[in-house]
């Protein structure tokens, strides 16, 4: 798989040092910056394939220029490792474009099985956000308005869907989080105009090759 080149965005030069120690030599870490503003400025050239930054930033905060960099960088995936905790912070994250949402007091266990997880096509939230948040993270999802390609990790949750597991046992099976088999599902949902789970099972039936035993 190719090596994912990252760019960290914080305002604490010591967490972003910890952050580069944490996820080298996996991740290569292609650059460092501590301001909204720096970050907007050096990306397009650098072009990575994930940003993880803070949400609270001098010269700009990280939701705002979400969108601003994905518009720049529509294939670069955006991370937010911050401390807010809030449903509404990390629901706004994800309405605007993010693939993971990790607070940072459990990146030191969380950031690498993230990153793995948005790499192959997932999203992430870290845990503590409760499943109180998959309504409003569905109703986000249901909003999006630029339909993206159905993903390999996307089209493994379908195959599952449609062996009659729920989304807890697809969950157990992939080992993801329980909100990320909801955020694929309702997203495939999206990009497919499918209102019901009968039709997403009949599509994946008539539509998707048997995966290999």
């Amino acid at each position: 798989m190719h090596r994912w080149r990252i760019i960290l965005v914080d305002d604490h030069r010591v967490l972003m040092d910890a952050i580069k120690t944490l996820i080298e030599p996996e991740f290569e870490v292609v650059g460092t910056f501590e301001s909204a503003a720096e970050l907007l400025a050096a990306a397009p050239a650098i072009k990575p394939d994930a940003i993880i930054m803070d949400i609270g930033m001098p010269k700009g905060n990280g939701l705002s220029v979400g969108p601003k960099l994905k518009k720049l960088l529509p294939k670069t995936k955006l991370i937010y490792l911050t401390m807010y905790s809030s449903m509404e912070s990390a629901s706004q994250a994800f309405k605007l474009g993010a693939s993971g949402y990790i607070l940072k007091s459990t990146a030191g266990k969380e950031l690498l099985r993230a990153l793995r997880e948005i790499q192959r096509g997932g999203y992430y939230a870290t845990p503590e956000l409760t499943e109180g948040m998959i309504g409003s993270f569905v109703q986000n999802f249901k909003n999006m308005e630029e339909p993206h390609k159905i993903t390999a990790r996307q089209k493994e949750v379908l195959h599952l869907i449609s062996d009659g597991l729920s989304m807890k046992e697809i969950a157990l099976r992939l080992d993801i989080q329980y909100t990320t088999v909801v955020f694929h599902k309702y997203t495939m949902m999206r990009q497919l105009g499918i209102k019901t789970s009968a039709e997403l099972i009949s599509y994946a039936l008539s539509s998707l090759p048997k995966p290999p035993e």
